[in-house]
């Protein structure tokens, strides 16, 4: 049984600001898969990913195994649990999250993390203690 921890504030300031975030999934063996990098959003007190390529994505699939990993952000390293967030209304707050941060960005791009495809893999970012 794996059990939670909760988001510091500094944390969700500094994973939420950021650009960027490294994303690794735990493997079967226990090792961690290669680093990704990818968008992520803050959305009150949880943080938000989600693949701009949909489900097929290699890194995503890497979630769905385990369902635990690594993320790098802000200047943060922590464990995590990927939670599915398949729920319409968190979507649509996680879409406005993505057009407000990254909306610089051309809309082709903002179009593609936004798009249903990309919308059915958005994952919340659950902290667990290191080591578990």
């Amino acid at each position: 049984m794996t059990t939670t921890t909760a988001w510091t504030d500094d944390e969700l300031d500094r994973v939420g600001h950021a650009e960027e975030l490294q994303i690794a999934s735990l493997r079967r063996d226990g090792g961690l898969s290669s680093r990704r990098t990818i968008w992520v959003v803050r959305l009150g007190d949880d943080i938000y990913v989600r693949s701009v390529n949909g489900p097929g994505s290699d890194w995503y699939r890497g979630t769905r195994v385990r369902q635990e990993g690594r993320i790098q952000a802000g200047g943060v390293t922590k464990a995590v649990t990927f939670v599915d967030a398949a729920d319409d209304e968190v979507n649509d707050a996680v879409d406005a999250a993505y057009r407000a941060k990254y909306g610089h960005y051309a809309a082709y791009i903002i179009q593609a993390i936004t798009s249903p495809e990309a919308s059915s893999t958005t994952i919340r970012l659950v902290p667990r203690p290191d080591g578990s």
